[in-house]
């Protein structure tokens, strides 16, 4: 048997220096001598910093790997994230009815012993007429008010609201390059990848660089984008599209500037839905990050950016916008002998919800806990780390897919064709068969393959008007003066929370103020 000496990780930028962090640290805490990680990068491969955002699991990520929030929020020009506020998915603009509904991460409330809330909010339990992330949870209120998730006095990654970030994609690049080799002895290496060569057995012997020299490994991660140069291109590890489900394909992007250097940060993303897709809206520190996501088999390319600076209004004048191609679907085998993907390089599914860093999380955790001792181990671990990595982008793709289906818009034919029977999978066709009679419950979902818990899925399927009728079983619920008690207690508490939160922009720039001050408390201990 070979032991596992080495891993090579092909690619920078945030899969590969979040997943070369992540292995580092689990390695080096077992024993620092017992699998060295590598990472070759070019320098002449730019990042783009158009505005990215996660999921709640990053804070559990990197607090893994030891990264201080304060330092992270500085570096990578960080805010914080409560949810997603949709504008004008359910209908289109000017007509009547709500234009907006929030997603947030907060679940919803429930008291021990306490009566389950959706149900009573479906029977109308809740005052009049309040959306039901509103009536469950306090977090909409929190955000309405540009309230911060956390206090001051909070440790690293916690507080009272759960929450994620947004962040300069580069700028966290450069911060994890940083914190992997100074904290976490990644070893890095400066090299254009040009090509590999396999080895007799047909996995990859080695890598080729544009400067000479050769590096090799006994496990590769291929971190290198949309151009899979390892997995797709030397693996030939076939891609399944999802363009059949999810139509959108393209993105113009851009940064624009705040109105005025203390403008309100929203803590949430905001997505806009427009005749051909969808617009991202992302606050961070000094300006935002916006882009267009649509689909290139129902608009063109000019008249997107017309949209998209429509949107922009006087922000974007005299931008330079950014076109990105895409295509939604991804890799069953993630990993094909001695060659794992991690990012784009194995899949991709638009970014309605913040999924693609979320997937370098769980590959990342998955290519860590499965990693072999040696290398006639590496078979089964790839076997075990595709299935679930193809069940996750299943899932996700209906759960994207149902934003779409449910909509009522028709103003477009994008929309319309969103509707269609044939592009809606069976899986998710069943779902929502089932939950037109009852509510979403834990047990439709299997815990360790969902990227969505059912709270999420609740939030999206009411806020997009889905009904649900549980009249044929109201005398199954029987508490109905207790959940209205509950549903004042909630509105209640939200008041109480905005009194205990601070401002979001002054939250933020307070802790790049510590953060700044204690780097130059260091460097002056240092000079002494």
């Amino acid at each position: 048997m070979a032991r596992l000496k080495k891993v090579l990780v092909v690619g920078g930028g945030t899969a590969g220096w979040l997943v070369a962090c992540y292995l580092a640290k689990a390695v080096n805490a077992v024993d620092p001598r017992s699998v060295q990680v590598h990472l070759v990068e070019s320098p002449d491969i730019g990042l783009l910093g158009v505005g990215e955002a996660t999921f709640p699991s990053i804070r559990g990520t990197l607090a893994a790997i030891g990264l201080d929030e304060r330092r992270f929020l500085a570096g990578a020009t960080a805010t914080y994230k409560q949810g997603i506020l949709y504008r004008h998915w359910v209908r289109p603009p000017g007509t009547p009815g709500a234009d907006h509904f929030f997603h947030p991460f907060n679940a919803p409330s429930q008291r021990p012993g306490g009566p389950e809330l959706l149900p009573y909010w479906l029977l109308g339990a809740a005052p009049p007429g309040m959306p039901f992330a509103h009536a469950v949870s306090m977090q909409g209120t929190v955000v309405d008010h540009f309230r911060g998730p956390k206090r001051l006095k909070d440790g690293d990654y916690q507080g009272p609201m759960n929450h994620a970030f947004h962040f300069d994609a580069a700028c966290f690049a450069r911060v994890l390059a940083e914190h992997g080799q100074d904290a976490l002895g990644v070893v890095r290496h400066v090299a254009t990848v040009e090509r590999a060569e396999r080895d007799e057995r047909g996995g990859i012997a080695r890598v080729l660089t544009k400067e000479g020299g050769e590096l090799t490994a006994d496990l590769y991660v291929d971190c290198t984008g949309l151009r899979g140069l390892l997995l797709g291109n030397v693996m030939q590890s076939p891609f399944r599209s999802r363009a059949d489900v999810l139509f959108a394909d393209r993105a113009v992007a851009m940064q624009v500037p705040y109105d005025t250097p203390d403008a309100p940060i929203p803590s949430y993303t905001i997505s806009t839905a427009q005749e051909a897709g969808w617009i991202w809206d992302i606050g961070l520190q000094r300006r935002r990050g916006v882009g267009y996501v649509y689909s290139s088999r129902h608009t063109t390319d000019d008249r997107a950016e017309a949209v998209f600076r429509r949107y922009l209004g006087k922000a974007g004048e005299g931008g330079n916008a950014m076109h990105i191609q895409f295509e939604t679907g991804y890799r069953p085998e993630h990993w094909r002998q001695n060659c794992v993907a991690v990012g784009l390089a194995g899949g991709f599914v638009e970014p309605l919800e913040s999924t693609g860093i979320a997937l370098i999380e769980l590959a990342s955790y998955l290519l860590t806990h499965l990693l072999p001792g040696d290398t006639d181990d590496m078979a089964g671990a790839a076997r075990h780390f595709n299935e679930m990595m193809a069940a996750r982008y299943d899932r996700i793709i209906d759960f994207i897919k149902m934003h779409y289906c449910l909509s009522q818009r028709r103003d477009a034919t994008f929309w319309v064709d969103n509707v269609d029977i044939a592009g809606i999978p069976q899986t998710l066709q069943d779902k929502l068969a089932k939950w037109k009679h009852r509510p979403p419950h834990r047990l439709d979902f299997i815990t360790d393959l969902e990227m969505f818990m059912p709270c999420s899925w609740q939030y999206i399927l009411y806020g997009m008007e889905f009904r649900t009728d549980l009249a044929p079983m109201r005398s199954a619920y029987p508490h109905m003066d207790a959940a209205r008690d509950e549903f004042a207690m909630i509105q209640r508490a939200a008041g109480r929370a905005l009194g205990d939160l601070p401002d979001h922009r002054m939250l933020v720039e307070q802790l790049c103020s510590e953060y700044a001050a204690s780097s130059r408390g260091r460097a002056s201990a240092a000079h002494r």
